[in-house]
């Protein structure tokens, strides 16, 4: 027999195992398309056509499409928060309205996003602006100049241990026991995230002004969790040093430079050296700190203890998170803010005072 007679057989069942393969390859893009079409189409639906129970969202200013996509989704709203991310891009779809809706799962994503979009089902009693860089105490003056609460009554509730164990149940990756620490003066300062909070009701309860702070913080931070697992920062010590770096900054500082210094003393072993934890050691805020108020005895000075504060001491915003997490690479161990502004950044301690004399004189 020829060896010809041998290869055909083969030569079919190759072919075969071919068509074979090719069928089943087709046949699973077929089925992958249609049931990646039926996932979609099933997400313009609404979650549950029965159930019209108002599901109250809130829409901070300066929430991104991101945002409001997974707040929706959580709250099973809609089904799928990327689908909502992808339709809005595709359909080029803007204008966000900040502020409290009543939302109910028989309502389809279109109709949603159209209600987003025209405010309608708007509801605002009260709006609220944290600036960032705000102490505690400056958050409970502004809760008590905007609601009527007393600052003593918001104080009280910021410090409650029962409340915030409770917080912590919701929060538990935000919110560890580092907050207290005996050395810590409030246990929710640095929690507490700079941004507009928009209310349905005029005066809402406290609790719910204070976890709508907490939320944003846990949020925002939950957004970092990589590079927090790889710089290995935890939240506290994030938001500890996000704090000096909010208040050390100016509007014409570089935040990623004056992290490089502060991450570069913390690697030599020397002290950070900064006014604002002497200034909130002390309790009270002034224009010029003095030689003698180095000396104030707190586990908040950095002048006499080395490494970061016990925690934070004061509320960050996101660009000094980011640079907490992303300091430039400088061999910097000194800045100074001048009266206009500026920051100088200097190498040795003789550079340094040398600016210090130009710029701001004998103290």
């Amino acid at each position: 027999m020829e060896q010809s007679d041998f290869q055909a057989p083969k030569a079919r069942l190759v072919r075969k195992i071919v068509l074979i393969v090719c069928a089943v390859l087709l046949a699973a893009i077929v089925i992958a398309g249609a049931s990646g079409f039926l996932y979609i189409r099933s997400a313009f639906e609404p979650v549950d056509p029965d159930d019209r129970t108002p599901v109250h969202v809130s829409v901070p200013v300066g929430s991104s499409v991101a945002d409001i996509a997974e707040q929706l989704e959580q709250k099973r709203l809609i089904k799928s928060a990327a689908v909502f991310r992808y339709y809005v891009r595709w359909k080029n779809e803007s204008g966000f309205q900040a502020g409290e809706y009543e939302l109910t799962r028989a309502m389809p994503m279109t109709r949603i996003i159209e209600l987003l979009q025209t405010g309608k089902s708007l509801k605002i009693g009260l709006k609220l602006t944290i600036p960032e860089g705000s102490q505690l105490v400056q958050i409970a003056d502004i809760i008590a100049a905007k609601t009527g609460y007393k600052r003593e009554e918001t104080m009280k509730l910021l410090n409650d241990r029962a409340y915030i164990e409770q917080l912590r149940k919701t929060y538990p990756d935000l919110l560890a026991s580092d907050i207290f620490h005996k050395n810590i003066r409030y246990p929710l300062e640095g929690y507490l995230f700079p941004a507009t909070y928009v209310f349905a009701d005029k005066k809402p309860p406290l609790t719910e002004i204070i976890e709508a702070m907490v939320a944003k913080t846990a949020a925002v931070l939950d957004m970092y969790k990589d590079a927090m697992k790889e710089k290995q920062l935890s939240p506290h010590r994030l938001l500890t040093m996000a704090s000096l770096i909010e208040e050390e900054a100016t509007e014409k500082a570089d935040r990623e430079k004056i992290a490089s210094v502060f991450y570069n003393r913390l690697r030599l072993d020397m002290p950070l050296q900064t006014d604002p934890t002497v200034l909130y050691a002390l309790g009270k805020h002034k224009e010029r700190v003095f030689y003698k108020d180095l000396k104030v005895d707190s586990p908040y000075n950095t002048y006499i203890h080395k490494g970061l504060p016990p925690g934070p001491i004061a509320n960050a915003g996101e660009m000094s998170i980011k640079a907490a997490l992303k300091p430039a690479a400088t061999d910097y161990l000194y800045f100074l803010a001048t009266p206009a502004g500026d920051v100088i950044f200097t190498k040795t301690l003789a550079e340094h005072n040398r600016e210090k004399a130009k710029h701001i004189g004998k103290q």
